[in-house]
């Protein structure tokens, strides 16, 4: 039997104080900003068990890849900039994000059969590349299918790359292996618990989904490929969900999200001499060279002109580890901020940090419609804890929030008539702050008001949530939880 030696009381607290010494240099030195409850979170961690803390927190602490480049990017000139609100082009542009352009196509889909048609048709008609990045592929027929789809296209030339976060697909991610390697599929687990090419980078997850064919079609949103997004089971129907497929610019963006984060995956850093936007730039202009049509502005109408008016406007908001900055949680809370007529938000899991939640709660005290769409009861039941205090908060404060009868897995957020969102991030901490996420931004009409129709029709089938308080036992509860939920 080993025996560990006993420290005295002066080196216990040598080895407390270096953990926190720990603490500050990581979060400190490299940037690691975090929301106050948060750090405190750790820091009582740390010094309650410092011998469990530290360890922890060395593998699981990191909340960026040190010192990644946002380069600012010019403000969008010309015709089309009219069509976006300028508070939100203008900050985009500063955190470094490629700038939007008018699609050749934009499709919505709401029901998950349509969706996977979409999903199926975009993978089959790759010819030359084509990048699957998803956060569960399932061990279901879902998944299946889509192996069987990356193996044929991969058999008929196509280079075919699948990257799967290990830990969204930890049960399942090895299940299709046999079929997609003898066919040639490249694939890659990202930031794996074990051989991670990424030390102590285990606590990052990459949340996005994205599916590119030859680098000019798109297919994203909040579905990952399993049964569950869209065809549901025996006894269950398919979760609430969102996904859309586009023709364009989004697609090039796509394809650089897609090459960052296969690097990273690979252990490699990101060119720092070349950001974001520099490679979308650098992609767009290899697809003009090769004769791709991008955009549907060729024929440059006036912004007077209503053919000009309905342009699907878009562009990607990525946010995470590889961004300087937390843009999508900026994003939001300006959004908040400058709001004059509606806010309409849906979300699985909504645990905001104190900043958000304030610019949420405020624009609703100052008359914005603020409506917020949540599952009654999620897949994850921490979360649906977590939210308790906020969601009171926010109907104290005069927004509706309304609780729906089955799982509702989308992501989008409508500001007024002038932005709308859609994509993989939730409305909580980690979505926000550790997780490597993509929202689209929609500025075109069409798709500003499919999305708010789509959320308006979904809250009519909930109920009102109440700011009634809770037991005190359930308000210990939800403190609890709140101050983990950050990480979970």
């Amino acid at each position: 039997m080993i025996r560990l030696p006993t420290l005295s009381p002066l080196e216990h607290l040598a080895f407390v104080a270096a953990g926190l010494l720990v603490y500050v240099v990581t979060t400190r030195v490299r940037r690691q900003r975090r929301p106050p409850y948060a750090a405190l979170a750790w820091v009582l961690g740390i010094a309650a068990f410092p011998y469990l803390g530290i360890p922890i927190f060395l593998i699981f602490g990191t909340r960026k890849v040190v010192r990644p480049t946002s380069d600012p990017q010019p403000v969008p000139q010309g015709d089309w900039a009219v069509l976006a609100p300028p508070w939100a082009t203008r900050l985009l542009a500063a955190l470094g994000v490629a700038e939007a352009h008018p699609q050749a196509s934009v499709q919505f889909q709401a029901e998950g059969d349509e969706a996977l048609r979409a999903l199926v048709a975009l993978m089959r008609s790759a010819r030359h590349t084509l990048d699957v990045c998803t956060y569960v592929l399932g061990d279901d027929e879902v998944g299946a299918q889509v192996a069987h789809i990356l193996a044929e296209r991969a058999r008929a030339g196509v280079r075919v790359r699948l990257l799967v976060d290990a830990i969204g697909s930890l049960k399942s991610a090895h299940s299709h292996d046999a079929q997609l390697k003898t066919a040639g599929v490249q694939t890659r687990l990202f930031m794996p618990l074990r051989h991670n090419p990424r030390r102590s980078r285990t606590n990052m997850r990459d949340h996005r989904k994205l599916v590119v064919a030859d680098g000019q079609h798109v297919w994203g949103g909040g579905r990952n490929l399993a049964n569950e997004y869209f065809i549901g089971s025996t006894t269950e129907p398919p979760w609430l969900d969102l996904s859309f497929t586009a023709t364009g610019t989004l697609a090039v963006q796509a394809h650089a999200l897609f090459e960052g984060d296969w690097r990273l995956a690979r252990g490699l850093n990101r060119n720092p001499r070349i950001g974001y936007a520099e490679r979308v730039r650098l992609y767009e202009a290899q697809a003009l060279d090769e004769g791709r049509t991008l955009r549907s502005d060729a024929a440059r109408p006036s912004p007077d002109d209503p053919t000009h008016r309905a342009a699907p406007l878009a562009q990607w908001v990525p946010s995470g580890p590889d961004f300087h900055d937390d843009v999508l949680h900026a994003l939001l809370t300006s959004a908040a901020v400058h709001a004059t007529d509606r806010l309409l938000l849906a979300t699985p899991y909504f645990v905001p940090d104190d900043g958000l939640l304030e610019a949420l709660t405020l624009a609703a005290r100052r008359g914005v419609r603020v409506l917020l769409l949540l599952p009654a009861d999620s897949n994850h039941r921490l979360p649906d804890i977590a939210r308790g205090r906020a969601v009171r908060e926010m109907v104290e404060a005069g927004a509706e929030v309304r609780l729906l009868p089955r799982m509702m897995h989308a992501k989008a957020v409508v500001v007024d008539h002038a932005l709308a969102l859609c994509g993989s991030a939730n409305l909580d901490g980690r979505s926000l702050f550790v997780n490597f996420e993509a929202m689209a931004a929609f500025y075109g009409p069409t798709q500003i008001d499919w999305l708010a129709r789509w959320i308006e029709g979904q809250a009519a089938e909930g109920t009102l949530a109440t700011a009634t308080p809770p037991s005190w036992a359930r308000d210990l509860l939800e403190g609890m939880v709140t101050s983990v939920a950050y990480q979970l």
